[in-house]
């Protein structure tokens, strides 16, 4: 069984982040796939098969990091898509099955992907008692991200106090469903991006998500709204770093990226 370890959101080896991909004749029961994400050991693995000619979608889709399955993913989507287009398992763009419905990514000339995502919805919600002290800086404003994402979305001051951050990862497990999104406006759009990102998601374990396309489907409408643009670019400043294009289209967003295939092997034991 063919496995690859590709990066995300990025258009150099190691930095973006890292997925694994496997491609299957079908799934096997979800013990197995679970195992595979705990080996591999990155935020997400994602598993996909072929589906039959004349449906409404080219592929079936699940992602799994190490500990639990996830609705919405999107770095390993971006990476599964890259998979297909360099190996010509599938050519122009692709449809996937999901958890979070019918999901496409579309393949540009230039090597970039383009996946259609749905926006998360975003409701006002009141910082709950803690939170500050466990992110270690005082957010402005609050917002719930909805049932597909599960984050609480919190904007922090300044692009200084987003790169400054370091939480109590544990402490942070008790706010949200699955993690906390932390943002501020960019300090200079002058340099390509116009809001920063970290995602912590100690829920899942990973304690901080290197570059998270599923947060950018809240960040973008946030960020549209304030800034007065519907495409925008966001910088995830983890240690890995990412960017990731946005473009918000009512209830869909358009993220884009690159991705860099770095290692390719043989799964022994399935």
């Amino acid at each position: 069984m063919r496995i690859r370890i590709v990066d995300a959101f990025t258009d150099r080896p190691f930095a973006g982040n890292p997925a694994g991909v496997l491609l299957l004749d079908a799934f096997p029961d979800d013990d197995r796939l679970q195992n595979v994400a705990l080996e591999v050991n990155h935020a997400e693995t994602a598993f996909a098969h072929p589906l039959p000619a004349g449906g409404e979608a080219d592929w079936a889709l699940r992602w799994f990091t190490p500990v639990a399955e996830v609705d919405l993913c999107g770095h390993a989507t971006l990476a599964t898509a890259h998979v297909l287009a360099t190996t010509g398992a599938h050519q122009g763009p692709v449809r996937f099955a999901t958890r979070s419905g019918v999901l496409v990514a579309t393949p540009a000339e230039d090597g970039s992907i383009t996946l259609d995502f749905p926006t998360a919805p975003l409701t006002p919600a009141v910082l709950p008692e803690g939170v500050a002290q466990a992110l270690g800086a005082e957010p402005l404003t609050a917002f719930d991200t909805g049932p597909h994402i599960g984050d609480l979305l919190v904007e922090l001051p300044d692009e200084k106090t987003v790169h400054a951050l370091r939480p109590d990862h544990r402490a942070l497990g008790a706010y949200s469903r699955r993690g906390i999104i932390a943002t501020a406006r960019a300090e200079n759009p002058a340099l390509g991006y116009d809001f920063v990102s970290r995602c912590f998601f100690p829920n899942l374990g990973i304690d901080e998500d290197p570059v998270t396309g599923s947060a950018h489907t809240a960040l973008a409408p946030f960020w549209a709204e304030r800034l007065g643009r519907a495409t925008l670019t966001g910088l995830q400043a983890s240690p890995r770093s990412g960017r990731v294009r946005t473009e918000l289209r009512g209830d869909r967003t358009l993220l884009g990226g690159r991705a860099v295939t770095v290692i390719e092997g043989e799964l022994l034991a399935w």
